[in-house]
C-alpha cells in the first residue's frame, strides 16, 4: 500500500526546471532512500511531498489527499535539511512545543532519551552544539508517532557514534510499523538502512530497485591485489592505486585474472568483492555522463 506518491511531477525554480516528470511511491513499512548528487531534484521533490510547494504538471499525493491539505499532514514527521527553533526556549520545551500538534505523541521523556538529549533537556536552543541541535531536529521528526517520517539530510554532522545510533532509532521506527523516506549523501547510509532506492539525476529518475538490484544493474565487481607496475589490462572500467595496493572495476573479474596470470604479474592478496552502493552510484552517474 502506497502511503505517498508522485506521478509525472515537473517543478521549475527560477530558470532551473528541478524536476522533469518524476514518478515515486513511498510504500507503508519501507525506509526508501531517495539518492542523487547536488541538485538533482531531491530536497525540491521532498518539499512537494510535505506541502511546502506545489507541482507546475502532475499529481502529489499524501495519504490519499493533496500534501498541502492539513489533514494529509497529520501523518508526517519531518526533519528538514535546515532547521531553526525559537530562540528563548529549551530543548524540553521545544519537544513540547511539536507534541502539542499531534493527537498521541510519545512522552516528552522518551523522546529526550531515545535521541540522547536527555541531559540536554533544560539547554537553552541556542548552546547547542552543530550536532546536538541536529539530534533535536531528527528526534522531532518522530515525536508526535507519524506513519511517515521524512528525513532530509538526517545524519549531516554528526559523529560516527551518533550517526550510528540514529540508525538504530530509525530501524527501531520502521520495525514499529512506520515508513521512511530518506534523503542522504552518505551512501553506506542508504545501503545499511533502504529496502529500495530511488537515483535521480537533473530532475528525472535514473534507477530505481533494492541496493542489490542497483549494483547487479551495474554489473561491475572489485578487484583488489598487491603487485607492482600493471600492463594495460582490457575491461577495466575504473583503476586505482596506492604505492602497490592497486583497485580495479570490471565487469568480469575471472578475465581480469586470467590476464593478469597471462602477463606474468607477481600478485598477492588477490580479492574479488561487489561493488557498493556507493560505487554502483558512481557507475549509475558516469553512465549517465557519457550517454
Amino acid at each position: 500500500m502506497k502511503i505517498a506518491e508522485t506521478r509525472e511531477v515537473h517543478k521549475r525554480l527560477g530558470r532551473v526546471e528541478a524536476l522533469r516528470g518524476v514518478d515515486m511511491d513511498v510504500r507503508e513499512g519501507e525506509l526508501l532512500a531517495l539518492l542523487g548528487p547536488n541538485g538533482a531534484g531531491k530536497t525540491t521533490l521532498v518539499s512537494l511531498l510535505v506541502g511546502l510547494r506545489a507541482p507546475d504538471r502532475g499529481e502529489v499525493r499524501l495519504n490519499g489527499r493533496d500534501p498541502r491539505d492539513p489533514a494529509a499532514r497529520r501523518v508526517l514527521g519531518v526533519t528538514p535539511q535546515g532547521t531553526g527553533y525559537p530562540p528563548s526556549l529549551r530543548v524540553r520545551e521545544v519537544v513540547e512545543l511539536v507534541r502539542a500538534h499531534y493527537p498521541d505523541p510519545l512522552a516528552t521523556r522518551d523522546v529526550l532519551e531515545r535521541f540522547g538529549l536527555g541531559e540536554l533537556a533544560q539547554r537553552n536552543v541556542h548552546a547547542l552544539s552543530g550536532g546536538q541541535a541536529r539530534r533535536l531536529a531528527v528526534a522531532l521528526a518522530f515525536t508526535g508517532r507519524p506513519r511517515l517520517a521524512v528525513l532530509d539530510e538526517p545524519t549531516t554532522g554528526l559523529d560516527v557514534e551518533s550517526r550510528r545510533e540514529l540508525w538504530r532509532e530509525i530501524e527501531r521506527f520502521k520495525q514499529g510499523g512506520g515508513t521512511v523516506l530518506l534523503t542522504t549523501h552518505y551512501l553506506e547510509e542508504a545501503e545499511a538502512l533502504a529496502d529500495r532506492v530511488v537515483v535521480i539525476h537533473k530532475g528525472r529518475t535514473l534507477s530505481e530497485g533494492t541496493p542489490e538490484s542497483i549494483k547487479r544493474r551495474v554489473g561491475l565487481r572489485r578487484v583488489r591485489l598487491r603487485a607492482g607496475a600493471l600492463p594495460e589490462l582490457p575491461g577495466v572500467e575504473r583503476y586505482e592505486h596506492e604505492a602497490e595496493r592497486h583497485t580495479l572495476w570490471t565487469t568480469d573479474a575471472d578475465a581480469l585474472v586470467r590476464q593478469l596470470v597471462r602477463h606474468g604479474v607477481d600478485f598477492s592478496d588477490l580479492e574479488v568483492l561487489p561493488v557498493s552502493l556507493e560505487e554502483a552510484f558512481l557507475a549509475l552517474l558516469d553512465e549517465e555522463v557519457t550517454a
